[in-house]
Order: C-alpha cells, then structure tokens, then sequence
C-alpha cells in the first residue's frame, strides 16, 4: 500500500516514518508538512492510505479531507483526543492518539489492509458513481443494544430477517440486531452488491464460496435460494460475469 505522512511537526513525521519502515506492505511516498504539500503528492502518485495530522497552519487535516473528490484511507494521528468523534464521523480507519505506540500503530494498519484489500474486490462490480457512494456512504447505521451502531457495507455477509427485525452478520461472532424490516432495509443497500435471494435473506455476492440451483454459500453459511427471487439473483450474477449467460 502507498502511503503518505501529512503532518507539521518533522519529529511527528520520523515516527510514523520509522514505524511504516517496519511494516512490510507500507510503502511511504512522501512526507508533507501541510495540505497543499499532499494534495501536490496526490496529483502525481496513486496513495492508498494517509496519516494525517488535525492541527495544521493554514489548512488542517479535515479541511484538506473534505477537500477531497475521491478519498484514500486515511488514519489521524493527532495530539488531540476531541476530534475523536468527527475522525468517526468522516469514516477515519482509526484515530491514534500521539505519542502513538507501535502496537497501536500496527493494529490500525492492519485494519487499513484489510479494508484495502476489500475494496479492491468491490471495485469490479461497481461503476463509477458506485464508487463514488461505497466512498461517501459505505457505512449502514443501526440502533442496536441503545446505541447507534455504524457497519461498513462492505463487512456485511448476509442479513437475514425475522418479522420487524433483522440480523446482519459480518465477521463478528455475534449478529447486530436491529429493528427494520428486511424490505426497507434491503432499499438502503446498493442493489448491485447485495441481493435478495430468499424472503428471509439478503447476501452479499462479495462472500459468495459456493452456488446451486437452490441454495448458496456465504462464508460458512448456507443459505436457501427461493423460486421467487431466483430468477432475479441469477440474471443479476450474468450480468456482472460472476456466472456464465
């Protein structure tokens, strides 16, 4: 992963240099002291993850973000923990409070390559202003347990529905539940990653492992296709060349 350090500060800068140095798929770009400096950068290299600073002269960290038409994956790394939940609200990968200690450090890069990764598979289902809304809407925000819940579209397997609620599984060991219909749910998911394969069911074809006429592999998950929806799954996997016409 390109990577670049966006920070005012050249000690800030040796330390995220010398950390990104230990981590074998970091490849460090440049090391810019403002926005303008990165947006230069930008200009002429592709940069797939950014460390960026809040507090800048002239031009701070979430200025020089909302800049942006098109967004890399950025992690702050500030000095300053109350920015904690505008870093969440701009969809930040993390937010590493300085002086940032390695392991810290590793963790949120790890995240960063696994979104990465993701991204790359979502890539050829999707058109350019597809593109455009994983960038600017990728996440889905539930009231779960009384809390508001934010789940990046891409970490969604399947989501299966029970009456007025749903259980949408990802990664995690346990479902977020929350209280929605499937049918109004499945209207705020972009209809050409996800699919309606079952009156109890929505997958995403990015999990996909396995298909029959009847039923299909999520992860581990086996899941029944119905007649209804048939149809419908099946021409929309031949239209984007997942299965043959």
């Amino acid at each position: 992963m390109n990577c670049m350090i966006v920070d005012d500060e050249p000690p800030a800068q040796d330390v995220i240099e010398e950390f990104v140095s230990k981590v074998p798929f970091l490849q460090l770009i440049a090391r810019c002291s403002s926005a303008f400096e990165a947006i230069e950068v930008m200009e002429k290299n592709q940069i797939d993850l950014i460390f960026l600073d809040i507090h800048m002269p002239n031009a701070s960290g979430i200025d020089f973000l909302q800049s942006l038409i098109q967004k890399p994956l950025f992690i702050f790394t500030t000095a300053y923990s109350e920015h904690a939940l505008e870093g969440f609200n701009l969809n930040a990968v993390d937010y590493l409070l300085k002086p940032i200690p390695f392991d810290r450090f590793l963790k949120a890069v790890m995240k960063a390559r696994d979104l990465y990764n993701i991204r790359k598979r979502v890539d050829p289902f999707l058109t350019t202003d597809q593109k455009k809304f994983f960038e600017d809407k990728e996440f889905l925000y539930i009231r779960c347990d009384y809390q508001l819940i934010k789940i990046r579209l891409v970490d969604i397997q399947y989501i299966e529905g029970l009456k007025d609620y749903v259980k949408i599984y990802t990664s995690n060991p346990k479902p977020y539940i929350t209280l929605i219909s499937l049918k109004m749910l499945s209207e705020k998911l972009p209809g050409d990653i996800f699919f309606r394969v079952h009156r109890s069911f929505i997958i995403s074809v990015l999990y996909l492992r396995t298909l029959t006429k009847n039923r299909i592999l999520i992860s581990s998950k086996w899941i029944p296709v119905s007649e209804n929806y048939r149809e419908d799954f099946f021409n929309g996997l031949k239209k984007k060349g997942i299965i043959p016409e």
